[in-house]
């Protein structure tokens, strides 16, 4: 996991936040940018890089804690940062608080480090010594500048009782003041808090030393996402840096005028998850929403941000039915006006019935088509209970229910849907009757709705282009010379170039056949 740090740890807890990742990295230059499509939007954006965003970012270790600004891969000034410990700051480096820690200057090269971070033109970074941020921070609700909170760091070994209070803790501060934080879930074994609190972001590490679902408490679904990484302190970083640039766009009406919306925690996390792109064994074994190993997938922050700027869509209809009783569509006749986006909104149900607000899409042209959906929302302040929201799809003109992720302890729900065909379907979200935490709840909705077309023109002698459009991202095109199993596909080198919103490749054509498909490994 990591090495255990000394510090100041409160007697009532017992707890002491511990480093993760240990392992010798490199900020996540070139293939780990395209991954996590930090490439691509950066090709086809304009200074989308954190500019105005302060950004946070907690470490473990005292007193070995701090970010050197000098450090190598961080490109920061010294005033582009501020230290806090015990209730004490410091805006000059080196200081009283703590001293260099190598793990913290890694974490901030890949969170919003020169060059090779994902938010490059952060405002501000406060880095925060851990325990201190943890166990008196958060719980003492001490407001913080920052809406994302890095955290590379863990209680491992918390009984599930501690892991319990850490949750309430940090979910009571994100409800109070919109923090999102973005947390490491471990090295291996179980999850840890923080990274299981409902209302942040649990991050795995993709291909690397990772922890897996679900929660020891009451098995909720994390991770929520990873990224490729040798261990989860350098994929949560490139999580929050994704974040962070959400925030800018959302803020800056990327996603339309209602930039409270489109800036809120619930949003954006919801953007990140149902961005995501699966691995081929990608599997949420039921009822839980996510894969116990990448959660909703692998960040793809250009397929997130392509969500947000389809702009917010509000629901068809709303209908009320009596609790338990089915809920099919509805006679609404209107669809939602774009097959990628989001909304932010409410629901609001009573003892006896359950609510429900129906999103209509029509889906039409050649298919099939694959559609993703993901549903957030908050535990609130003070509570140990959620509000049970759920989702389920329809087709609209069978009634014929066809998918539902419900269950009464995740915050989140999502829907991988990759074999749909031409039709209008029913997307409802429900919100549960009966004894509920309250009888309105807010919520975010992403979702995406896509049949990927792969054309093939010529070029002149044996030149063959084959194209697709760019978004949705994390698709590559591969080719074999027979479909005559066993089928053995390759990548095609090289690399697609970006021409008028499309992905582009050159091949040359051979004398006897060649096949070829887009795949998403």
């Amino acid at each position: 996991m990591g090495r255990k740090q000394s510090g100041r740890t409160p007697a009532r807890t017992g707890l002491m936040a511990l480093a993760l990742g240990w392992i010798l990295a490199t900020p996540a230059y070139g293939s780990n940018l395209d991954t996590i499509g930090v490439t691509l939007l950066r090709t086809t954006t304009t200074n989308l890089d954190g500019a105005g965003i302060r950004a946070g970012q907690a470490e473990a270790g005292t007193p070995t804690w701090e970010v050197n600004p000098g450090a190598a891969g961080i490109g920061l000034p010294v005033s582009g940062f501020t230290y806090y410990a015990t209730n004490v700051t410091a805006s000059t480096y080196p200081n009283s608080l703590g001293v260099e820690s190598g793990h913290a200057d890694t974490v901030g090269g890949f969170f919003y480090g020169l060059p090779g971070g994902v938010s490059t033109n952060v405002a501000h970074v406060d880095n925060y010594e851990a325990n201190y941020f943890a166990l008196v921070a958060v719980p003492s609700l001490t407001a913080i500048n920052e809406v994302v909170m890095n955290q590379s760091f863990n209680f491992v070994g918390a009984s599930p009782s501690e892991q319990q209070a850490v949750d309430t803790a940090y979910d009571n501060y994100a409800a109070q003041y919109g923090t999102l934080f973005v947390t490491g879930v471990g090295d291996g074994g179980a999850v840890n808090a923080p990274a299981t609190c409902y209302n942040g972001i649990g991050v795995g590490a993709y291909q690397g030393a990772t922890s897996t679902g679900p929660t020891p408490d009451n098995s909720r679904a994390k991770p929520d996402l990873t990224a490729p990484a040798d261990a989860t302190s350098y994929s949560a970083p490139q999580v929050s840096g994704a974040t962070v640039l959400l925030l800018q766009a959302g803020l800056r009406g990327d996603g339309g005028s209602d930039v409270s919306s489109a800036a809120d925690m619930r949003t954006l996390k919801a953007l990140l998850l149902n961005g995501a792109v699966k691995p081929s064994d990608w599997a949420s074994p039921a009822p839980s929403p996510l894969d116990p190993r990448y959660g909703a997938g692998v960040l793809n922050v250009f397929n997130s941000y392509r969500q947000l700027t389809g702009g917010k869509h509000g629901f068809i209809t709303s209908s009320s039915v009596p609790k338990g009783n089915p809920h099919p569509p509805t006679g609404a006749t209107g669809n939602v006006a774009s097959l990628s986006g989001w909304d932010f909104n409410t629901v609001s149900g009573s003892l006896l019935n359950d609510a429900v607000n129906h999103y209509y899409f029509s889906l039409t042209g050649a298919g099939p088509f694959t559609g993703t959906v993901t549903l957030v929302w908050n535990r609130q302040a003070g509570q140990t209970a959620i509000n049970e929201l759920d989702l389920y799809l329809y087709d609209a003109s069978t009634g014929a229910m066809l998918a539902y992720s419900s269950n009464a302890v995740d915050n989140v729900k999502h829907l991988f849907l990759p074999q749909l065909a031409p039709g209008r379907y029913d997307v409802q979200m429900l919100k549960k009757g009966g004894l509920t935490v309250s009888s309105s709840e807010t919520y975010a909705l992403a979702y995406e709705f896509f049949a990927l077309p792969l054309s093939l023109s010529r070029a002149g002698g044996n030149q063959v282009v084959l194209s697709w459009p760019l978004y949705p991202a994390g698709f590559v095109l591969e080719a074999t010379s027979s479909l005559t199993p066993p089928v053995t596909w390759s990548p095609v080198n090289p690399a697609p170039v970006v021409t008028s919103n499309q992905n582009q490749v050159t091949v040359n054509a051979a004398s006897s056949g060649q096949f070829f498909r887009l795949n998403r490994p």
